[in-house]
């Protein structure tokens, strides 16, 4: 079996569009039709706050953050994590690289474009999609030996790959205490749960979003859930747009300063029989302020079958969800555009 092959699915084919950074550049005064969003939803409850968690509270089994925690990823899906151990120096040097990558002129960034690696957009399947307003440069980080440096800065930024290589295994420390945790408050074995996980899959999406002169009638990313175990998110400079469907509203996400933000995906809403839920979020932009991110998808090691847990199908319950390969459910993913939480709900077994 090729790893190479196996551990990245990747779509069979993607439409060429227009970059939006490029677009944007050209001081538009209007938007063209194929990014603009009839009847958008904007209905937001700005008092609403998505949990704060402490992970060095977490490392040390405190009770109630314990049950914060529990709670969090049942009734919300994503939180904030503070405390987290990733060094300001780690953090603001990955800002800074990928920051200036996405200033390097268009055709330098279109170069690091490798299959479906590389800078570029979302995977457009057909001329009538609706496109986002945004940009997109993406990396298999893990494992190392998955990495394609043909999609990788070569010159500039000069310290691109080590300071990735470093953010990477940040990412990934959190996502192994996370899961550990996530296990212990399910009372499963923590060990089994975990090692799903071990040398499982990693990637990075980072986002650029251009100032949109027409920005209430666009979306930086449609509305979906991950199709991940977990991600974990780190906003640049404070400019907020991520907002998540919570109970039917969208709830706009405020960062606190130097504070990650963690979301449960698909696999982990499949794999706990939805006692975890992933979350349908979106990304909307602004009219006068670019807005950058960086996500990090971790998946399960590509030979775990992805289904409900049996130890987690008591008390009468019944699955809810098929069981399928990592392989055909990353096919299936990719075959499809984003569209909420649609995915998920092909994947749900008909009682």
């Amino acid at each position: 079996m090729n790893t190479m092959e196996t551990k990245f699915i990747t779509p069979t084919t993607t439409l060429p569009v227009p970059n939006v950074q490029a677009l944007a550049s050209n001081n538009l005064k209007t938007v063209p039709s194929r990014y603009i969003r009839q009847a958008l939803d904007h209905e937001i409850l700005a008092n609403n706050e998505i949990p704060v968690i402490n992970l060095g509270k977490l490392t040390d089994d405190d009770h109630e953050e314990l049950a914060k925690f529990h709670l969090a990823c049942q009734d919300w899906g994503f939180f904030q994590v503070v405390n987290h151990g990733v060094g300001e120096d780690v953090i603001e040097k990955m800002i800074e690289d990928v920051g200036e990558f996405f200033e390097l002129p268009l055709e330098e960034k279109k170069s690091r474009s490798v299959k479906s690696e590389g800078y570029g957009r979302t995977f457009v399947f057909s001329e009538e999609q609706k496109l986002d307003w945004g940009d997109m440069y993406y990396l298999h980080t893990q494992p190392v030996g998955s990495r394609n440096y043909a999609a990788w800065p070569t010159h500039r930024p000069l310290t691109f790959r080590e300071t990735v290589s470093i953010y990477s295994l940040e990412m990934d420390r959190i996502k192994t205490i996370l899961v550990g945790v996530m296990a212990k408050n399910l009372g499963i074995n923590e060990g089994k749960f975990t090692n799903m996980f071990n040398n499982g899959t990693q990637s990075m999406r980072m986002n650029y979003y251009p100032p949109c002169p027409e920005a209430s009638k666009v979306l930086g990313i449609s509305p979906h859930s991950d199709a991940t175990g977990l991600t974990v998110l780190l906003q640049f400079n404070q400019v907020h747009g991520l907002q998540i469907n919570h109970n039917g509203t969208w709830v706009p996400v405020k960062m606190l300063p130097s504070a990650l933000l963690v979301n449960i995906g698909d696999i982990i809403e499949i794999l706990t029989n939805g006692k975890y839920k992933s979350i349908e979020h979106r990304v909307v932009v602004s009219k006068e302020k670019a807005r950058m991110s960086v996500a990090t998808f971790h998946e399960t090691h590509e030979s775990v079958v992805i289904g409900p847990l049996p130890e987690l199908i008591i008390n009468g319950e019944t699955e809810q969800y098929k069981h399928v390969t990592f392989v055909e459910f990353f096919k299936m993913f990719l075959s499809r555009k984003l569209d909420g939480k649609s995915f998920l709900d092909d994947l749900k077994l008909k009682h």
